[in-house]
C-alpha cells in the first residue's frame, strides 16, 4: 500500500496538471444531464425524476413515473466515465494534497464513490437494481464521507476548506432525508441532487483551485 501511495505521490508531482483536469472534467457530468433531459417526452422533471432515470433503458412506468430517456446511452457513458474520473483523480490528487494518512483515506473513499458512479453507468436501474443501488450507496455515502474527510484533515485553503466541510455535510443530511422517503417538498429528484450534486460540484472545484496553483508555480518558476 505504501509502495502504491508512493508511486502515486512521484506521478501526481511529476504531472501536476493530470489529477486536477480530470476533477475539472467531471463538468461533462451535467453537461450531457441537461443534453439528455432535453431530449425527454413528456419533459423531464428536476423533482419528480432522478438522475438515473436519464439512465433507464426503456420507456415504460418505473417505480410509479413514467420514465423515456432517448439518449440513455449517452446517460451511462456519463457516468462511467464520471466515475472512472473520480478514481483516477484521487489516485493522482489524494498523496499530493493529502499528506496525513487520514487525508489520504479521503481521497481513498472517494474513488470508492467513484467505483460506485461505474456500476451506476453499468447497471441502469431497471436492469440490475441491486447493483444500481449498491453502486449509488457508494458516491452518496462512502464517496460524500470522504469529502468531509478530506475537509477535515486535508491541506487546503481556509475558504476551500469551509467549502469542502459544508458540501459533505450538507450531502450527507440530505441522504439522511432521501433514505428515508422524506424529500421536505423537493420531491424524490430534487432531494437526491442535494445528495449528488455537491460532491461534483466539490470536484470541480478543487480541480479549478488545483489547476490555478499548479499553473502559479509553473509562472514563478520561469520567471526566477
Amino acid at each position: 500500500m505504501g509502495m502504491v501511495v508512493s508511486r502515486s505521490r512521484s506521478l501526481g508531482e511529476r504531472h501536476p496538471m493530470i489529477g486536477p483536469m480530470l476533477y475539472l472534467s467531471s463538468l461533462q457530468y451535467f453537461i450531457i444531464q441537461v443534453l439528455v433531459s432535453l431530449r425527454w417526452s413528456p419533459p423531464y422533471s428536476l423533482s419528480r425524476d432522478t438522475i438515473s432515470d436519464l439512465g433507464n433503458t426503456a420507456c415504460a412506468r418505473f417505480n410509479g413515473r413514467y420514465v423515456c430517456s432517448p439518449l440513455h446511452e449517452l446517460m451511462n457513458v456519463s457516468f462511467i466515465l464520471l466515475g472512472l474520473t473520480m478514481i483516477a483523480g484521487s489516485i493522482l490528487v489524494g498523496p499530493v494534497v493529502a499528506r496525513r494518512r487520514a487525508g489520504s483515506l479521503g481521497f481513498v473513499w472517494m474513488a470508492v464513490g467513484g467505483i460506485g458512479v461505474v456500476v451506476v453507468g453499468l447497471f441502469p436501474e431497471n436492469s440490475v437494481p441491486l447493483f444500481h443501488g449498491i453502486g449509488a450507496t457508494l458516491p452518496f455515502l462512502i464517496g460524500n464521507a470522504g469529502v468531509v474527510l478530506i475537509g477535515i484533515t486535508a491541506e487546503l485553503a481556509p475558504v476551500l476548506r469551509g467549502v469542502t466541510l459544508c458540501a459533505g455535510l450538507v450531502s450527507l443530511a440530505a441522504l439522511v432525508f432521501y433514505a428515508s422517503g422524506h424529500y421536505g417538498g423537493l420531491g424524490e429528484g430534487g432531494i437526491e441532487r442535494i445528495v449528488a450534486y455537491p460532491q461534483t460540484v466539490w470536484l470541480i472545484l478543487l480541480g479549478t483551485h488545483l489547476s490555478i496553483m499548479v499553473k502559479r508555480r509553473t509562472s514563478g518558476s520561469a520567471r526566477s
